[in-house]
C-alpha cells in the first residue's frame, strides 16, 4: 500500500490485482529500447482493464451513500461502460448506461461490449453526439428521472475519472515501484510509464501516485481523443480536486502533465490501418493483444515516436495495457484484409 498515508478511502475488492509487469523481449530487440507491460489487462476476464481499478473505489463511495442503481457514460464499445455494468451487477446495484452514437432509433449491432452490457441488466440510453457534448445535463436528467422512481442513484463520470477513482492508479503506481524492485529495474535510469488516455483518470492516478511514492519515473499519456490542451486541463483538475479532499502533502501543477499529441488518427474510437496494422505485428510478435481504441493508438504512438527518436522516452517503457480485448470484434472487417 502507499506508504506514510493514511486517509485511503474503502474500496470494494473486485479487480485481478496485482498485476504482472514483464519485459517484451523481441519487442525490445526491434526497437532499440527495453519496453514492459503492465498486464491491467488481465485485472479479471470480464472487468479486464484499468476501469475496475477506479469502480472498486467508486462504487464503494455509491454503497456507502445508499445507492441502488449507478449512471455513466461512454461511447458505444465503451469498456468503462462494460466494467461498470457488470461489476455494479457483482455489487448488487442496477446500472443506466448514457452510449453515443450517431442515430439512437437505429444503435448498433449487439455485439462486443453492448452484448455484455446487456448480459449485465444495464439499462442502455442511447443518446446523440450533440447530446453526449452536454452529458452533464443528461447525467441530471436521468438522475432526476430514477429519483421520480424511488431509487437512489449515483453518478459515476465518463471512464471512472475523478478525483475518487483515480485512488485505482495512485495504488497501481505503488505496485509498479514495487514489480521495479522485484525485477531490479532502476527507477532512475530514465524509466517512462505510459498508458492511453481517454479520460485523464488513469494517467491522473499515475501521477499523483508519482508524486506521493516519490518515484524516480516519467509519467505520460497518449490523448485518443480532444487534444493536449484539453487533457492538461482536466488531469489538473482531477489532481488538485484530489489534493483539496484528501488533505495529500503533494502539488501538481500543469507543467508536470506530459500529453504525447497527434495520434487521435481519424477521431475516438476510429481506426485507421496503421494502427491495427501496429495492433496485428504486435499480437504476431509477442502473443499480446492490444484494442483498437485506446491501447493500439497509445502502442501505436509509442512505436511511432520511438522509430523517431530511440531517446523519446528514456531508456525504458512501461506500457501499461488497459484492457479493452471485446472492442477488437466490432472491427473484425477492417482487421481481416491484414492476415
Amino acid at each position: 500500500m502507499v506508504k506514510n498515508l493514511l486517509n485511503i478511502p474503502p474500496r470494494l475488492e473486485i479487480a485481478r490485482t496485482k498485476t504482472p509487469l514483464h519485459k517484451l523481449e523481441r519487442l525490445s530487440h526491434q526497437l532499440g529500447v527495453e519496453i514492459y507491460l503492465k498486464r491491467d489487462d488481465l485485472t479479471g476476464s470480464e472487468l479486464s482493464g484499468n476501469k475496475v481499478r477506479k469502480l472498486e473505489f467508486l462504487l464503494a463511495d455509491a454503497k456507502a451513500k445508499g445507492a441502488d442503481t449507478v449512471i455513466t457514460c461512454g461511447g458505444a464499445q465503451s469498456n468503462h461502460c462494460r466494467a461498470t455494468a457488470l461489476a455494479a451487477a457483482r455489487c448488487g446495484l442496477k446500472s443506466v448506461l448514457l452510449l453515443r452514437t450517431a442515430d439512437p432509433a437505429h444503435p448498433p449491432e449487439v455485439e462486443g461490449n453492448i452484448l455484455l452490457d446487456k448480459m449485465a441488466g444495464a439499462e442502455i440510453v442511447w443518446i446523440t453526439p450533440e447530446e453526449y457534448a452536454n452529458r452533464f445535463d443528461r447525467f441530471e436528467q436521468e438522475n432526476s428521472r430514477l429519483q421520480q422512481l424511488g431509487r437512489t442513484p449515483y453518478i459515476i463520470p465518463e471512464g471512472g475519472s475523478n478525483h475518487i477513482g483515480s485512488w485505482g492508479y495512485v495504488l497501481a503506481m505503488d505496485e509498479i515501484t514495487t514489480d521495479m524492485k522485484n525485477l531490479k529495474i532502476d527507477e532512475n535510469q530514465d524509466t517512462t510509464v505510459l498508458s492511453a488516455t481517454g479520460s485523464g483518470g488513469t494517467t491522473a492516478g499515475l501521477l499523483l501516485g508519482k508524486k506521493m511514492l516519490d518515484v524516480g519515473v516519467n509519467v505520460v499519456g497518449v490523448n485518443v481523443c480532444d487534444n493536449e490542451e484539453y487533457f492538461v486541463n482536466e488531469i489538473y483538475r482531477i489532481c488538485e480536486k484530489f489534493c483539496l479532499t484528501y488533505q495529500v502533502d503533494i502539488s501538481v501543477a500543469k507543467d508536470d502533465i506530459c500529453i504525447v499529441d497527434g495520434y487521435v488518427g481519424d477521431g475516438y474510437a476510429l481506426s485507421r490501418k496503421e494502427e491495427l496494422q501496429a495492433i496485428y505485428d504486435l499480437a504476431k510478435l509477442e502473443g499480446i493483444v492490444l484494442d483498437p481504441v485506446y491501447t493500439g493508438k497509445a502502442y501505436y504512438a509509442m512505436i511511432s515516436e520511438i522509430s523517431r527518436n530511440k531517446q523519446a522516452f528514456g531508456k525504458r517503457v512501461i506500457f501499461v495495457h488497459t484492457g479493452g480485448l471485446f472492442g477488437l470484434f466490432p472491427v473484425a472487417d477492417q482487421l481481416t484484409p491484414l492476415f
